[in-house]
């Protein structure tokens, strides 16, 4: 059976999110991963709250440029290292959530702002 990472997310609001991460066979450490995970929306959200609005499909943006960086600075094959990437996100994006979170926010399907 595949390793999971559970991981808690509350918004400033104070809703609450839980997921069920897959992770790679090969993770060094499921410890690291959510303390980087954690530090990284932490500084997103003091990031956010310091500029003047600014849309979901902006933020999406920067955090897909964020990690083509991050992904193309790796050490590696670069083709080997996008696929891992691709492959990573897509499995984080399809990570299970209870039930209960799967009702989308108010707004229109697909809305970026």
């Amino acid at each position: 059976m595949a390793k999971r990472l559970p991981y808690k997310a509350t918004t400033s609001t104070g809703r609450q999110y839980e997921f069920e991460f897959p992770l790679h066979p090969d993770t060094g450490s499921p410890v690291k991963i959510a303390n980087l995970v954690s530090a990284l929306l932490g500084c997103l959200d003091r990031e956010l709250a310091q500029l003047d609005p600014v849309s979901n499909g902006d933020v999406l943006q920067a955090l897909a440029m964020a990690m083509a960086v991050r992904t193309r600075i790796l050490p590696g094959q670069p083709e080997a290292m996008a696929t891992l990437s691709a492959e990573l996100l897509d499995a984080a994006l399809k990570a299970p959530v209870p039930a209960d979170e799967q009702a989308a926010l108010p707004g229109p399907a697909g809305s970026l702002h």
